[in-house]
């Protein structure tokens, strides 16, 4: 298609997978300028994967240094993003190669998080040396295993303006003596909900990883965020804004879910649970109402969402350089001898300098999957953060004076406190 035009070096595609991040485009600019100027021609493909797998090699576009110069500031993807995933099946793997050796590429950048990582995985292996794949990381959930803990791009950004807008329903909450539940995005992870209210200083933070069993009960979850309401209570407030992590309702058992959604739980094509369909803030107000209207109590409680606020936010200066970093990077790696014998690798930039990293590294073996990074909940930084939140804890138990006053905040006596909120502190 593109043999009129093809450079001296060949040709770079690029592609954009899963839920857009704050600095996709950044990646784009840096990575076709840096192309150009190394003599390569530089496709953009729309949509991921989504028209490669089905042979629509017609939906892509060439980019030029003047297409993308000043793009970095934008929010969004300039070549849009799917969740196709081509490795679904054996048919559309060979037709996403097939596509891809129509389209004459002799490069390829995937930008994305752990399924589209997994998917530029097992293309590198299918296509063998005949296209070499450089993949950036890209997730605002933060949850790829990156070398020195150093952050997905996108994450800082969907941070910040989070925090911004935390502080705003922090305000409002005080203002209005009332109780906010936050749900933020963290398919897996909880790495944003905990940066957002630690930054922010929000009441309490309620991610998947504090909860160490595979499954856990929405009984479990309201306990928590109840115990929290009351403690809060005995100290004098009655408002707080509460954080839940998105991720957290993957930890549901399934029944449990259907029985509160009232409709069967959605897969994408990863098989990954829809969490972004489940109305988690919903079923979690629900019942924290229905056991203060069991005990005569009236409390206004507010449900929000800030997942998709942030997703395609004007990238802050952190990431608009950090991604100017990854997208060179992505092509040194591409077009570099000093790098010649690797195939494919995840771009890393760590103190300034290039670290690629095997994708065939960045999977698990036991799982078959990509290795997520999940919140160490064993970390002094971790630690921190309970420490500035209200949550029942070990001492409350351990001293009258507190014991007693929670449980008159609970209306409550005290062994029926205890019974029923002390095994949260074990």
């Amino acid at each position: 298609m593109f043999n009129s035009i093809m450079g001296t070096r060949g040709t770079l595609g690029i592609l954009v997978g899963g839920g857009p991040a704050p600095g996709i485009n950044g990646v784009i600019a840096a990575a076709t300028i840096e192309a150009k100027n190394a003599g390569l021609n530089v496709i953009g493909i729309m949509d991921g994967f989504e028209g490669l797998e089905i042979g629509n090699i017609e939906n892509v576009l060439e980019l030029e240094i003047k297409d993308v110069s000043r793009i970095h500031f934008a929010g969004g993807s300039m070549l849009r993003t799917s969740r196709a995933n081509p490795t679904k099946s054996e048919t559309l793997v060979k037709t996403t190669i097939e596509s891809i050796r129509k389209l004459g590429l002799n490069y390829l950048i995937t930008i994305g998080g752990d399924d589209t990582l997994f998917a530029a995985y097992q293309i590198s292996k299918r296509l063998r040396h005949d296209v070499k794949i450089a993949h950036v990381p890209k997730t605002i959930d933060n949850d790829l295993p990156l070398p020195q803990n150093l952050p997905s791009f996108g994450y800082q950004t969907a941070r910040h303006v989070g925090v911004q807008h935390v502080q705003n329903v922090m305000e409002d909450s005080k203002t209005t003596n009332r109780w906010y539940l936050v749900v933020t995005m963290g398919m897996k992870a909880g790495h944003l909900t905990l940066g957002i209210c630690k930054a922010a200083g929000a009441t309490l933070a309620v991610i998947g990883e504090e909860f160490h069993a595979e499954k856990i009960s929405i009984t479990h979850v309201c306990d928590v965020i109840e115990g929290a309401m009351i403690k809060r209570r005995a100290m004098g407030r009655s408002d707080g804004v509460i954080l839940l992590s998105e991720g957290i309702a993957a930890k549901f058992p399934e029944d449990e879910l259907t029985d509160n959604c009232g409709a069967s739980i959605k897969y994408d094509d990863y098989g990954n649970i829809r969490v972004s369909e489940i109305e988690l803030g919903k079923i979690i107000k629900n019942e924290i109402e229905t056991r203060l209207a069991r005990r005569g109590e009236k409390m206004t409680l507010v449900e929000t969402s800030i997942g998709y606020t942030l997703r395609c936010a004007a990238p802050i200066p952190f990431d608009c350089e950090y991604v100017r970093d990854l997208g060179y990077a992505a092509v040194h790696f591409l077009v570099s001898p000093q790098f010649q014998n690797q195939h494919s690798a995840l771009i890393c930039v760590d103190a300034g300098k290039l670290v690629p990293i095997e994708l065939e590294e960045m999977i698990d073996p036991e799982t078959g999957r990509t290795k997520i990074r999940y919140v160490d909940v064993h970390t002094d930084s971790y630690a921190v953060a309970q420490e500035y939140m209200i949550k029942l804890k070990k001492e409350d138990f351990a001293e009258p004076e507190k014991l007693l006053s929670l449980a008159k905040s609970a209306q409550m006596t005290l062994e029926a406190f205890r019974h029923k909120f002390e095994y949260l502190v074990k």
